[in-house]
């Protein structure tokens, strides 16, 4: 067997089923290897290696098990680094495999030839390449291990390609290694457990994809229990039942002031499986550094996390599915702490008609109302992403794939991966019209790999994000946010896919309803007006507000 059979059955035997990437010819000798692998481990032809890395990305966080990606040296290894750099802020596990120039031609500069460890070293959890043919499944094996152990992340590995193609002297590995969770140290759990109990103002904040069943159901369980309100980390409100009465919303971007509140006024927080992030700590205020007023106890995975920017009371190196399964409820006379946080959630869900042809206010209503309980949702990054962020609510059996790095282009191709692992659930993208045009070309994938989901383009003319930024700060000014769009719905078309302009709010179930039905996937371009740039406040109220802070000033 060469190197290249070697890698793909090591793969297969680890837990890989799909890996995603566009071909390259400096991994050629992976390609052959996957040619006898078919139903086993699928090659994925993607359209752009950003599409693939952010497909892989998505695989990790919505099974648990590393996302696979291949991708040709140089440009291919650029094109990919956004699914890298999202993996890592998503703490999601993921391998990347990069074809390598020959070894014999290394430090030359050959044709596109680069440094992987240098390039990838500060944004994955580990870069490496294979230079012996004889530590190919060595430094796999480490690999898949690194990527899922601690905080989960994102693993770069490159394959020069003589080292792929040559007859390799190693055995496939025969399955992955099995780590035990760290398990909690009783005295620190009690002492934690005495904090909580003894607390006037308890927080429950929780982050992170990585929960098993049992620890999310015994997690809510104490919360209900001990009447404590549980907050979620960005872009993680899938970790938690928003439907609980402890539930009350989510820390992150445009965080809303009860969370604000919350997480201010907290008196003992304890967080799980979360890093203490910008967008998490509105922006490092509402938590002092390094010694926050609030007492922190730090439940984490990995022993980096703890300390890290924030001093807790207590830390615990330990899975947080196992300190949710320890932890004993107590409740104790806390006031309206907990009922007014959830009556605060709820309002929040609660927004204005919107001033615009398409009502995303009402759409969001419909969705609320029709998509199914175990429903997957998807997003790039845009102020759209206000109305699935914060204008949902999400069951138990519901999921949300949405990049806490920001990045743009990343909702269509979760909603293929998550397709293609869950081809028999309702697959929904929300998309804006700047945000789908990074990744559009990936339709074609979706085609082709027999994946459907359906596009919801809020399709408002800008770059939304930007100009409301824009009008708060240089108001009435007006630069590089204006865009000119094709015909989505004719671009669907053209892909082969269901292919829908709503123009009204009133026809918006109807279409919904035929996308659904499509067999297709489909693409509804949203009409939506680029005043209704967010749920509360036009973009002309932004620009008055400004301007006449401005004549104050």
């Amino acid at each position: 067997m060469h190197g290249g059979q070697v890698l793909v059955e090591s793969l297969v035997a680890l837990g890989a089923r799909k890996a995603f990437g566009v071909p390259g010819e400096s991994f050629l000798a992976a390609l052959d290897g996957m040619h006898d692998s078919a139903g086993r481990l699928d090659f994925v032809n993607c359209r752009n290696e950003g599409g693939a890395s952010f497909m892989a990305a998505a695989w990790g966080k919505l099974t648990g098990s590393p996302g696979v990606a291949f991708v040709t040296r140089g440009p291919g290894a650029t094109n990919a680094s956004i699914g890298i750099h999202t993996a890592r802020q998503d703490s999601v596990p993921m391998l990347v495999f990069v074809g390598q120039v020959a070894t014999h031609m290394k430090g030359r500069e050959a044709f596109q030839e680069l440094d992987y460890r240098a390039v990838f070293g500060t944004m994955a959890k580990w870069a490496v390449e294979i230079d012996d043919p004889a530590r190919l499944t060595e430094i796999v094996s480490r690999a898949w291990t690194t990527a899922l152990s601690g905080r989960p992340g994102p693993v770069v590995v490159a394959l020069p390609e003589d080292v792929l193609s040559a007859p390799s002297p190693c055995a496939p590995l025969t399955g992955p290694v099995r780590v035990a969770a760290p398990a909690p140290d009783p005295d620190a759990l009690a002492e934690a457990q005495e904090m909580l109990a003894e607390a006037t103002r308890p927080l429950i904040l929780i982050g992170g994809s990585n929960w098993s069943a049992d620890g999310r159901a015994a997690l809510q369980a104490y919360a209900e229990a001990s009447d404590i309100p549980v907050v979620v980390a960005f872009r993680y409100q899938d970790s938690f039942d928003n439907h609980s009465p402890c539930y009350a919303g989510e820390a992150g971007v445009g965080m809303p002031p009860h969370v604000r509140g919350l997480m201010r006024e907290a008196d003992v927080i304890l967080a799980l499986n979360t890093r203490f992030g910008e967008n998490v700590t509105g922006g490092y205020t509402l938590l002092d550094v390094p010694e926050p007023r609030q007492r922190i106890i730090h439940v984490h995975q990995s022993a980096d996390e703890i300390g890290k920017v924030y001093r807790p009371a207590l830390g615990l190196h330990a899975s947080h599915d196992a300190v949710a399964r320890s932890l004993t409820p107590s409740k104790a006379d806390r006031g309206t702490w907990r009922t007014e946080a959830r009556a605060a959630f709820e309002a929040s869900l609660d927004v204005p008609a919107q001033p615009s042809p398409v009502d995303m206010a009402a759409v969001m209503a419909h969705l609320a109302e029709v998509l199914p309980e175990d429903a997957i949702v998807t997003n790039g990054a845009g102020n759209f992403a206000i109305w699935p962020n914060k204008v949902f609510a999400y069951g138990p059996g519901q999921r949300l794939l949405a990049p806490q790095s920001g990045a743009m282009g990343y909702g269509l191709p979760a909603a293929i991966a998550a397709k293609i692992a869950h081809p028999e659930r309702t697959v929904i993208c929300f998309a804006g019209d700047g945000d789908f045009q990074m990744n559009g070309q990936e339709l074609a994938t979706a085609r082709q790999a027999g994946a459907v989901p359906v596009v919801l383009v809020v399709n408002n003319g800008i770059y939304g994000t930007i100009r409301a930024h824009q009008e708060r700060n240089y108001p009435a000014r007006v630069s590089g946010t204006d865009m000119t769009n094709p015909d989505f719905a004719a671009l669907a078309r053209a892909y082969g896919v269901h292919g829908e302009r709503v123009g009204a709010t009133a026809d918006f179930a109807a279409a919904f309803e035929r996308a659904l039905a499509s067999g297709t996937g489909a693409v509804l371009d949203l009409d939506v007006a680029a005043d209704a740039v967010s749920p509360r406040q036009t973009l002309s109220q932004m620009r008055a507000a400004a301007q006449a802070a401005g004549a104050a000033g």
